[in-house]
């Protein structure tokens, strides 16, 4: 049995592609998943299953979203290991006096080459900082997410990719459920 964190990009966000976290367990028990367990309204959801392609587990949720809410939902399923590579890899961590409710992380459904920091044109988002690291984006906001041009859509659109953006308090605590 594996267990798998999907993140569903852009749903419960200002009235948009609404659902209740109760009928999305719901509908994924009854496609197989089993010890489904939700964080909050936007979104995260572990699951474990047979299946151990990430990806396999992600196209059936995303299929089920739209089949049962009709909603089409990019979804981007990360492991254990992603998030523990988020607390080892994050460069804004050690900085000194870190705000961490300043910090955040794009997931991004394909990993990305060093090189493509350049596409993302960072100088068009300044003052706030981003890093890659694979299929991760660590972002420092200077003032906060909701101030900033450096959000999904830009980082969508700049890099041709799904992503969804998880702020630090929340990746640290997916990764405390995980290891429930």
């Amino acid at each position: 049995m594996t267990t798998h964190l999907a993140l569903l990009r852009g749903i419960n966000v200002s009235g948009h592609n609404m659902m209740k976290m109760e009928a999305l367990k719901t509908m994924l028990e009854n496609i197989g998943f089993t010890n489904v367990r939700t964080y909050l309204q936007s979104g995260n959801v572990f699951v474990d299953t047979e299946e151990e392609s990430a990806s396999k587990v992600g196209f059936m949720i995303k299929q089920e979203i739209f089949k049962v809410f009709g909603h089409e939902v990019p979804v981007i399923v990360i492991t254990k290991e992603d998030l523990e590579l988020c607390f080892k890899n994050n460069p804004y961590l050690k900085e000194k006096d870190i705000d961490t409710k300043k910090l955040y992380v794009a997931f991004i459904s394909i990993a990305l080459k060093s090189e493509s920091i350049n596409d993302l044109k960072i100088s068009q988002v300044k003052p706030d900082e981003a890093t890659i690291d694979g299929n991760r984006i660590f972002i420092k906001y200077a003032v906060g997410a909701g101030k900033t041009r450096l959000e999904g859509k830009y980082i969508e659109k700049k890099l041709n990719v799904s992503a969804t953006i998880r702020n630090w308090n929340t990746v640290t605590n997916l990764l405390k459920m995980y290891e429930e």
